[in-house]
């Protein structure tokens, strides 16, 4: 089969490689879509990160690895011991591998186990024709939710996760700083949330342009006094919650001007330089910065039911690209701004 293979900074392949075999407890899917994120193109670009060098202690993988973590599938083969699940069943997969015996994964709080690992990170995944995965990871897809929707789960579930954290609801201000696909996501969250005031704020007309026509009401920070406009605007309260999803020094600034007294602002990005994080805003507002990492099934259940309602629209954001141009079309455009998200579709033009 074709997958897209990682060996090391500026070097993925696109290899024929042996279809995996499904083993007891795991099925094996026929990927419908892969989506590339920024994780990957900080491999690409400046990794190893997080693909291990040695054996991984959950999985036993280390580099070279098929990459993909973002993906939908459906069902070809089930193993022995696996029930509830058939062949044809379509599934989004959330890709967390946990060790279920750390404090955070006690408490119920997997996404930040101390030994997490992620298929198509610390496994292979899947940026191929097929891949196998543990039932653990598998949320069936309504006959609504297409496969290319269902390999947005993933990265709406970060956003959407990151959006509870916020504590808001119908009736609040909320602002996202940075209308990439995790600010998108962001912003379709809220809403689904029941939230009708969100600005998005956004430096680039291009990203602007992208979230305006879904609906979005956006700011310029070049253009307009940002913490000035949402002082009238809330008529000095500050927003109820900020949403860092640009990882820059400035919009965390505006961001904490704008936040509201003993309100969050949710650190959703990743960042790759420090940050010089003005604490004499928290002090004097009591307000606090709040980390936000991955997801649980509750967030991938919650967004494929937003899905399904017909909340979240690709249209203008999301492109399609073969396996075979995953490097020219994919990581390079991805990186040069060319394309806001893109889906790998390594079997052909599925629905």
């Amino acid at each position: 089969m074709r997958a897209a293979v990682y060996y090391g900074p500026n070097k993925v392949e696109v290899d024929d490689v042996a279809e995996p075999d499904v083993r007891p407890g795991t099925v094996k899917l026929k990927v419908g879509f892969n989506g590339i994120c920024g994780t990957d193109l900080h491999e690409y670009y400046a990794g190893p990160i997080f693909v291990p060098t040695e054996p991984h202690p959950l999985t036993g993988q280390q580099l070279p690895l098929t990459m993909g973590h973002e993906f939908s599938g459906t069902i070809t083969a089930v193993g022995d011991g696996v029930t509830g699940w058939s062949e044809g069943d379509r599934v989004a997969v959330e890709p967390i591998y946990k060790c279920d015996h750390c404090g955070p994964c006690r408490a119920g709080n997997y996404n930040v186990c101390q030994q997490i690992g992620f298929h198509g990170l610390m496994s292979d995944g899947g940026m191929a024709e097929y891949t196998v995965v543990p039932t653990s990871m598998l949320h069936r897809l309504p006959d609504s939710v297409s496969l290319e929707l269902g390999a947005l789960v993933e990265p709406m579930s970060v956003a959407y996760h990151a959006a509870t954290l916020g504590d808001v609801g119908p009736g609040d201000t909320a602002m996202v700083f940075g209308a990439g696909p995790i600010g998108i996501g962001l912003w379709f969250a809220l809403r689904g949330k029941g939230l009708a005031d969100v600005f998005v704020v956004e430096p680039s007309p291009t990203r602007r342009a992208a979230i305006e026509a879904l609906g979005a009401s956006t700011l310029d920070p070049a253009g307009v006094d940002v913490p000035s406009f949402i002082a009238d605007h809330t008529r000095g309260d500050g927003a109820d919650a900020v949403f860092d999803a640009a990882g820059v020094t400035p919009a965390v600034g505006t961001a904490l001007a704008c936040v509201g007294s003993r309100k969050p602002m949710i650190s959703v990005a990743i960042y790759e330089k420090p940050l010089e994080t003005p604490l004499l805003n928290l002090v004097m507002n009591e307000s606090r910065i709040q980390g936000s990492l991955c997801y649980t099934g509750a967030d991938f259940e919650a967004v494929i039911a937003l899905m399904a309602e017909g909340r979240y629209d690709t249209t203008g954001w999301v492109a399609r690209i073969p396996i075979d141009d995953v490097i020219d079309e994919g990581f390079e455009a991805l990186h040069a701004g060319k394309k806001m998200k893109v889906l790998v579709d390594p079997n052909g033009a599925q629905a």
